[in-house]
């Protein structure tokens, strides 16, 4: 019998709820190398995907048609520059004209849309610190009463240096050229990135595409594609956090599930709902509006945080 094509693997992948789903289409048993034969297979395939896309205007993002509402979720840098600011405000300005709602993950209405009285601020810190609660690891979140929760990276000092690192690289690539940039960028990635640190994409190629796109808001297509191709679907990457830092799971993929969600049940009558959340977060958000759109059924209450 022929072993499975490269797109009856991606469509495997596609259905998969488990890691261990996908160990008869890959003929190996270990969740290790499922999860980066996985990702082998998905990169290829959305990066073909992706070059023969066609460019449309506006701002990027991704859309989703559910019972005649359509979701854009726009990814964004969040990195806090005036060029993003200026960027997104014009096109927020535009959607609130049109009637549309615009909801953001916590933290960037007050960083670009404070003075956006109609903009709405989701809840998904504080929803994600409240199920960290009970998660016995090492704990990231500072749970400073605070009106703007905080995260605190995993190895805060590693973060520093592997961020300090790659910015050394990247302000030497005109010295040494594009090509040997990359290179230098992936050797010191591989020792400077855990599984975790896969789990949630940190790469150099992720840190160079957001500084670009936070200094020319154009390239935010670019940092959104990264993201798309470089996570699988969610049941497979939140399984994969889990078992490697589950508290960092619910800080990232699980406020996926949570944003798709209160946007669902909160929006009303617009015919137009726009989603600004970091590009990390753009796919996952993206897998959930989709599940409602395929018949999920949303929570009967909703508790704020």
């Amino acid at each position: 019998m022929a072993p499975p094509s490269e797109s009856e693997q991606f469509e495997a992948i596609q259905e998969a709820q488990q890691l261990s789903d996908l160990s008869e289409t890959f003929g190996i048993g270990s969740i290790h190398e499922i999860y980066f034969s996985a990702k082998e297979i998905w990169q290829s395939v959305l990066r073909e995907r992706q070059r023969n896309r066609t460019d449309t205007s506006g701002l990027a993002g991704t859309t989703v048609d559910i019972d005649g509402q359509t979701f854009h979720v726009h990814g964004i840098t969040h990195v806090g520059t005036e060029p993003e600011a200026e960027y997104l405000r014009e096109y927020v300005t535009e959607y609130l004209r049109s009637n549309g709602s615009v909801y953001c993950e916590q933290g960037i209405r007050s960083m670009y849309f404070e003075d956006f009285p109609e903009v709405c601020e989701m809840d998904d810190y504080l929803w994600a610190m409240d199920r960290c609660e009970g998660v016995e690891t090492a704990s990231h979140v500072d749970r400073r009463s605070s009106s703007e929760p905080v995260f605190e990276e995993t190895a805060p000092v590693t973060g520093e240096f592997r961020d300090a690192t790659f910015s050394l690289i990247d302000s030497g690539s005109t010295m040494y050229g594009e090509k040997f940039e990359q290179t230098l960028g992936d050797i010191a990635a591989s020792f400077l990135t855990d599984h975790a640190d896969i789990g949630v994409g940190k790469s150099y190629e992720a840190f160079q595409l957001r500084a670009e796109a936070s200094r020319n808001p154009e390239r935010l297509v670019d940092l959104q594609e990264y993201y798309e191709r470089t996570f699988l679907p969610q049941p497979l990457e939140r399984e994969w956090l889990r078992y490697h830092d589950p508290e960092l799971e619910l800080m990232s993929h699980a406020r996926n599930e949570r944003m798709a969600e209160y946007a669902m049940y909160h929006n009303q009558n617009a015919e137009n709902v726009h989603l600004v959340v970091g590009a990390a977060h753009q796919p996952g958000v993206v897998y959930y509006l989709e599940q409602y759109r395929d018949g999920r059924e949303l929570p009967a209450e909703f508790e704020l945080y």
